[in-house]
């Protein structure tokens, strides 16, 4: 694969759109191993929503295409000396190709031009698949929690009672 990395603008927010809620969300979610499908209904996020992240000055949100084509998106929040990694998506049915992985290591290489010491997330607590991925990369449990607040029934209504984890990677 023929990777390239790039910064989004507000032209890409109806293409994020559509790759975040068919990664995060729905049938066409369940393609891929990164599905939040049977613990959540509604979206992951919306056009408008998406256009407001990437205006924001403290946030960087990275495409990932393939002669054009949009295969995954990370979105990146400085946060004092850190990075907020959130958003990581990659298109159902070309997971498995490295392209997370790219975007993990283009997220790095952000972070430092930021001159930030260390990359955090938050990931829900029974996702231990991608818990154990983000850890093959790197990443390691903090042991904090935090409580899984929606606070806007368009951005999911969750099936039970989730929470989020921590992981972080120093730089």
């Amino acid at each position: 694969m023929s990777l390239q990395i790039s910064t989004a603008t507000v032209a890409d927010a109806a293409a994020l759109n559509q790759l975040v809620n068919s990664a995060y969300r729905g049938e066409s979610s369940k393609k891929g191993w990164t599905t939040e499908a049977d613990l959540l209904d509604g979206t992951r996020i919306d056009e408008d929503a998406l256009c407001d992240l990437i205006q924001k000055t403290d946030t960087t949100v990275l495409l990932c295409k393939e002669e054009h084509q949009l295969l995954g998106c990370v979105e990146l929040r400085k946060d004092g000396d850190k990075i907020y990694l959130g958003m990581l998506s990659v298109k159902p049915d070309t997971q498995g190709k490295g392209i997370g992985k790219k975007l993990l290591a283009e997220a790095e290489v952000h972070a430092r031009a930021q001159n930030c010491s260390k990359i955090y997330m938050t990931v829900i607590s029974v996702r231990q698949e991608l818990i154990d991925w983000y850890v093959r990369h790197g990443y390691h449990l903090t042991g904090e929690r935090k409580p899984f607040i929606v606070p806007d029934t368009r951005w999911g209504i969750p099936k039970q009672l989730l929470e989020f984890v921590v992981l972080e990677k120093l730089l």
